[in-house]
């Protein structure tokens, strides 16, 4: 008899924003396949003897492909278990959920997406940022940036991009200069404001603010690093009036 898969979010790294179903799929799991960025706190409230099994992926390193996750899924669910396939943020949102809810599908297995908070837009409020407001930003777009069109990867439209008010890039240090000449080279004023929040929602989240020409270097020179979240908008301005989370003292700026 086919067990069940729940497909999580677990929010953006601090573990009180996970949500009360999240909590209850956690609690009733038979085996938990879960993600890099999910707080090894979250996995405290893990039955007795359920089987963790990670799943990172970062640079270089992956704890389990794509396809063997599908694999385990399925075999998993197959010998009746409760399964839970556990992401950072939302599974929807650049979490390959999807993907995952397909396979479960094509094999008949039943399941339930449960979606999280994600970190485009809990690490701005926590950095004191919102990412809409009245005198600053009617829209807001959510990006991955890991395409580079050296490598024939650049698949997004730039131009329409520049247009948006607030952008959020998720997975983007590394290609940030790159992403600043592609927004200025399609009418983005390079004096946009930009934040860069690291570990956001985190007690080791830290902020650094600047402008779109200049951002990249910042980065190097803060030694800013992934897990990070690039804010491009007017509504950076913001922080500077409701920042409220106390950040790592003497490296936020």
């Amino acid at each position: 008899m086919s067990g069940f898969v729940y497909i999580v979010g677990a929010g953006p790294g601090d573990p009180k924003l996970l949500t009360l179903r999240a909590l209850e799929c956690i609690q009733l799991a038979d085996v938990i396949l879960y993600d890099r960025l999910v707080n090894p706190l979250i996995l405290k409230h893990a039955q007795q003897g359920a089987e963790l099994i990670y799943c990172g992926k970062e640079p270089g390193r992956h704890g389990l492909i794509q396809d063997e996750i599908h694999k385990v899924l399925v075999e998993k669910a197959q010998a009746g278990k409760q399964v839970l396939r556990l992401k950072g943020g939302d599974p929807f949102v650049f979490g390959r959920g999807a993907e995952e809810a397909a396979i479960l599908r094509q094999h008949d297995i039943g399941y339930e997406v449960v979606p999280g908070i994600t970190a485009g837009i809990a690490a701005p409020a926590y950095a004191g940022i919102p990412v809409t407001h009245r005198d600053h930003s009617t829209s807001f777009a959510i990006v991955t940036g890991h395409g580079r069109q050296e490598k024939g990867q650049d698949y997004l439209r730039w131009e329409a991009l520049a247009q948006i008010d607030t952008i959020a890039f998720y997975m983007s240090v590394g290609n940030i200069a790159f992403i600043s000449k592609s927004l200025i080279d399609n009418g983005k004023d390079p004096h946009t404001p930009v934040a860069v929040i690291e570990w956001g929602t985190t007690e080791n989240q830290r902020t650094i603010t600047g402008q779109l020409d200049t951002i990249a270097a910042q980065i190097q020179e803060q030694n800013i690093v992934n897990p990070s979240m690039i804010l491009v908008g007017d509504v950076v301005k913001e922080r500077e009036n409701i920042a409220w989370f106390t950040e790592r003292q003497g490296v936020s700026c």
